[in-house]
């Protein structure tokens, strides 16, 4: 057996693995037409609040375009041997090439997906409910926070207890995010009178987030419950296309029939009951 697969090998692997190759290639065609949509459908919105709203979650069909290629390429792949006590340890991996590898296949460069693209997402929602900057800074640095974590759990070798210790601090990291989306944010948003988008788009994005991380425990880096890679990603993928594309129509409808709304005023969405003195 060959000691390390090379970007090429896994990128050959990855075209001609029908299940895993067809999570990827979709996921990247999705991702490029919905940006195409909704920059057409955001063309003549003006408000400047509005539009960084509508740019926020362009930006996550953006990032997803680009990270998604980074996996079909082989640039975000490896193969990683499991630690003793994993369910996976000492399986080999057999690449569409003939080659064969000690390990499983690590699709790591969704990590880096979700920690450049889930900003947007909460960004776009403590913009929405007129939050404060320092309640969307700390949503945003804890929702990092939760990526990085779980970058480390999946690649994590050294030691299988080491895995979820990883994994417990992402979703400690994960409940505070989950605390500010259905604590603080839904009293914010309240006042701002944009309670009723922002409670279905809280509870789309909590929801499916859970889903995120059962899945991540059930798949080949967890358990093992779901040891298939392919299937594993696809589910990974079915996640994405509504947590994120349907998740950014919603937002684009919202902003584009209700701008009046999401505007607000020179004291939407400050830090205090202050205005501004004038220049």
């Amino acid at each position: 057996m060959a000691l390390q697969a090379s970007q090429e090998e896994l990128f050959t692997h990855v075209l001609n693995d029908a299940a895993l190759g067809s999570s990827i290639y979709i996921n990247i065609a999705l991702a490029g037409l919905s940006l195409l949509f909704f920059a057409f459908l955001g063309r003549n919105v003006e408000d400047p609040r509005g539009q960084l709203i509508i740019v926020s979650v362009m930006m996550v069909s953006a990032v997803s375009v680009a990270s998604y290629t980074g996996l079909a390429s082989g640039l975000t792949i490896s193969i990683l041997e499991m630690p003793e006590g994993h369910a996976m340890a000492g399986e080999t991996t057999q690449l569409a090439g003939g080659a064969e590898y000690e390990g499983t296949i690590s699709l790591w460069g969704r990590y880096l997906t979700w920690a450049l693209s889930t900003p947007f997402i909460l960004l776009a929602l403590g913009l929405i409910a007129g939050s404060n900057v320092t309640k969307i800074f700390t949503a945003i640095v804890f929702d990092i926070g939760i990526m990085i974590t779980g970058l480390a759990a999946a690649l994590t070798t050294s030691a299988h207890l080491m895995r979820w210790f990883w994994y417990a601090i992402s979703c400690t990291f994960f409940l505070v995010v989950v605390y500010i989306l259905l604590v603080e944010w839904p009293e914010d948003a309240k006042a701002a009178g944009t309670a009723d988008i922002f409670n279905t788009l809280k509870l789309l994005t909590v929801i499916l987030w859970f889903g995120y991380t059962i899945w991540w425990a059930l798949g080949n880096e967890g358990v093992a419950v779901i040891s298939s890679v392919g299937v594993t990603s696809w589910g990974y993928s079915a996640f994405d296309v509504v947590a994120k594309y349907g998740f950014s129509f919603l937002v684009i409808n919202y902003v584009i029939n209700n701008i009046d709304t999401v505007s607000g005023g020179t004291t939407y969405g400050a830090t205090s009951d202050a205005i501004p003195a004038d220049d």
